[in-house]
């Protein structure tokens, strides 16, 4: 069930052009740098977007003026993910999975507790704010440490009725996509 939901999401994110990828992601930009939490948030964390996911690069870029960013670091052993402060966009290079990471020299690792809201990906949310991520439970691990505000971005045509759920499974407080800002719980 899971993995034909996966794939046809992601299927849906592949066949939108890249013009209308930044569209959307420029609107959502809009809505969460809007957003009390993110305003009032000092330390953040926020996913490098990849693929076809909603385009975090111009958040980021943004936010180093006035945010301390933090952003993930993969360790594919064991499906974990350290946190660095991120100081320069050009501090990021390619890595694990393709996903520009902090250089080596560069990581600054931020224990999770000294962030105030974490920004996550999705494959796809449910309005309830379950998410569904590529299936290795790397966000999952993450965030079973923390009590943090958590918002999820996504395209509006990524959310559906119902996500199967389990027990390690985290959900989000906030879904934004182009078209409306979800308070989940």
């Amino acid at each position: 069930m899971k993995e034909i939901l996966r794939k046809e999401i992601k299927e849906k994110r592949k066949k939108q052009s890249k013009e209308e990828q930044r569209k959307k992601s420029k609107e959502i930009k809009e809505k969460l740098f809007n957003l009390k939490e993110y305003k009032e948030a000092k330390t953040i964390l926020i996913y490098v977007s990849y693929n076809s996911e909603v385009f975090t690069h111009e958040m980021i870029k943004e936010a180093l003026n006035n945010k301390n960013v933090v952003v993930p670091i993969s360790n594919t052993k064991n499906n974990t993910l350290s946190l660095s402060i991120l100081e320069s966009w050009n501090d990021l290079e390619s890595s694990s999975y393709g996903i520009l990471e902090p250089k080596k020299d560069k990581i600054k690792e931020i224990p999770i507790d000294e962030i105030d809201l974490i920004i996550v990906p999705g494959v796809a949310f449910d309005i309830r704010g379950n998410r569904m991520g590529h299936g290795k439970g790397y966000y999952d691990k993450l965030l079973e440490k923390t009590k943090l505000i958590t918002i999820g971005l996504a395209f509006e045509f990524q959310l559906v009725n119902k996500i199967p759920t389990e027990k390690h499974d985290k959900p989000v407080n906030i879904i934004i996509t182009e078209k409306r800002i979800i308070k989940c719980n």
